[in-house]
């Protein structure tokens, strides 16, 4: 099986297996992916998923307000937003395509108004400005697509005064009741489509002003944990970004803090262990949302802290851990819906949260817990055709609309993740010793995979089979290991460590430049390679699903 892998990787031709190009920008596009070398092969379903799913990914890059391919949002949104386009989305396709997140990026700072907000989406017609619509930070995304593909050029210099822009115009016109935090002044400030959340309150700005709040709301505006976690995670990376271009970070490491402390003191409810909204009249808004996600991926919290979110709520089967998860409410809410043929916040689980996870999860070492959001994810992804933004909890059927990039990134991210070669912005390879498992109907997803990435001019292919994974450089053999754990090495392919990523505790035998390294590795434990040895760096243990 693991020759007939390797030939099937070797032989596939992606350009043939996505079919026709539809438009001229597709050739340049489709070369740039093929020069990333990755491939994949599988038996079971999910190879056909993904090629599929690659293949609309090119209806979602388009030329837009000039020559350069952006990547689209998809399905029925004609444009791309700020929340997730121009923020995670891009970051997931800046290891595949970069020139075209990097342009995605560009294109928010070149559109920016002369007071310094950037706008909340770009479509066809130009740039539009009405609400704000943050969630991912873009700083987070700018540097990483920096640190991966390099800091020369004017790139990080013209997103830094963009972005310090943005952040001056937030602080003048979106914190109206002096807290410190960022304050929602309608439903799509936070594209929370039809949430219990925002019920009681307009959709949209008063007058369409971003800058003005419904003056006879009795309950806006609300100092939003989202928001303010948001502007807390991109003053970090700003200061990041900062140090890197010669300048002191360190104003950016102040205005951090400070935001940090609003959002503890605005909206952390200690009784709950919970983040809400902070009304008008000074009250919590108590709806138990997938604004817990969005603040743990801003990178707010220790280890302990974010330990307690999954025990108490991601991790739950009464809250937010569903058949498929995440929901976007919590489950026991009684105004959770579960309906997913329409486009909405209010309970179906959203693909935007499913690509925001792994952030949240692996800042905090939990790598074998984000597994187990991942395993029934791609059981569902194997029967998708239509890629849909949002799932049933229940079923996993695909719902509302189609092509949409955050759905077919979202496939990419995974299959690469569990099974694949992933580079990081920290100048390291991942190696994932995991095949997606039958969850559902004892149907076959991907039992025996195969994937290849070219990283500095050099091909890796790894493959994984239910009896051990072993990894190929320049057509040969470079590791083998067993399989359930993640090999790391720097971009030259030299072992860094192995990361246990089975819950069970995996024993075995690394091979690696002709020496047996005998090993045994716990769940989320990390071993270090120093000396020729591997040793424990890292031993968290598990946190398990409650009930």
């Amino acid at each position: 099986m693991r020759d007939h892998l390797l030939d099937k990787l070797r032989k596939a031709d992606t350009a043939n297996k996505i079919g026709p190009l539809k438009k001229e920008s597709d050739t340049a596009v489709l070369s740039e992916f093929e020069q990333s070398g990755v491939k994949f092969a599988s038996t079971g379903r999910l190879e056909a998923v993904y090629y599929n799913a690659l293949g609309k990914l090119l209806d979602c890059i388009v030329p837009t307000g000039g020559p350069e391919p952006i990547l689209h949002e998809g399905g029925v949104y004609l444009g791309y937003w700020m929340e997730s386009t121009g923020t995670i989305n891009a970051e997931l396709l800046s290891r595949f395509i970069p020139s075209v997140s990097a342009s995605t990026y560009r294109a928010f700072a070149k559109h920016q108004r002369e007071d310094g907000l950037m706008p909340y989406k770009v479509t066809p017609n130009g740039p539009v400005f009405r609400q704000i619509q943050m969630v991912t930070p873009l700083a987070r995304c700018v540097w990483n697509h920096a640190s991966l593909h390099g800091h020369d050029g004017d790139f990080l210099p013209a997103m830094y005064a963009a972005m310090s822009r943005h952040d001056q115009w937030l602080a003048d016109y979106r914190d109206t009741r002096g807290t410190g935090g960022v304050e929602a002044f309608c439903t799509f400030d936070t594209g929370h489509d039809l949430s219990p959340r925002f019920w009681h309150v307009p959709d949209t700005p008063h007058l369409g002003d971003p800058a003005q709040v419904y003056p006879d709301s009795p309950i806006l505006p609300f100092v939003a944990p989202d928001l303010t976690a948001n502007v807390y995670c991109q003053r970090l990376y700003l200061a990041k970004i900062a140090e890197a271009l010669g300048v002191n970070g360190e104003e950016w490491q102040a205005k951090a803090e400070r935001s940090l402390q609003s959002l503890y003191a605005q909206c952390f409810d200690d009784e709950d262990h919970f983040f809400y909204d902070r009304d008008r009249q000074d009250r919590f808004v108590r709806v138990q949302s997938d604004v817990l996600l969005r603040v743990m991926a801003c990178e707010v919290g220790d280890r302990a802290f974010f330990d307690t979110m999954l025990e108490k709520y991601l991790l739950n089967t009464r809250k937010f851990f569903a058949k498929y998860p995440f929901t976007s409410m919590a489950m026991d809410d009684p105004r959770f819906d579960p309906f997913s043929s329409y486009n909405t916040w209010g309970g179906a689980t959203n693909f935007l949260s499913l690509i925001r996870t792994p952030h949240a999860f692996e800042h905090h070492g939990r790598h074998v817990e984000l597994t187990w959001i991942m395993f029934p994810i791609l059981a569902a992804m194997a029967n998708m055709e239509r890629f849909g933004q949002v799932l049933s909890p229940w079923t996993g059927e695909e719902g509302y609309t189609e092509s949409y990039s955050p759905a077919i990134l979202c496939v990419l991210d995974y299959v690469e993740r569990l099974c694949g070669i992933m580079p990081t912005p920290e100048g390291e390879l991942w190696f994932g010793g995991l095949t997606p498992y039958d969850f559902d109907h004892g149907e076959e997803i991907a039992s025996h995979t195969a994937y290849a990435r070219t990283v500095d001019g050099a091909t890796y292919e790894l493959v994984n089979l239910p009896e051990g994974s072993e990894i190929v450089r320049e057509g040969e053999s470079w590791m083998r290991f067993p399989s359930g754990v993640r090999i790391i090495t720097d971009r030259k392919g030299e072992l860094k460590g192995v990361l246990g990523l089975s819950t069970r505790t995996v024993q075995g035998t690394l091979h690696y430049r002709g020496t047996e390294l005998a090993f045994n590795v716990k769940a989320n434990e990390l071993l270090a390679y120093e000396d020729g040895n591997l040793r424990t760096k890292r031993d968290i243990g598990l946190v398990y699903p409650t009930y």
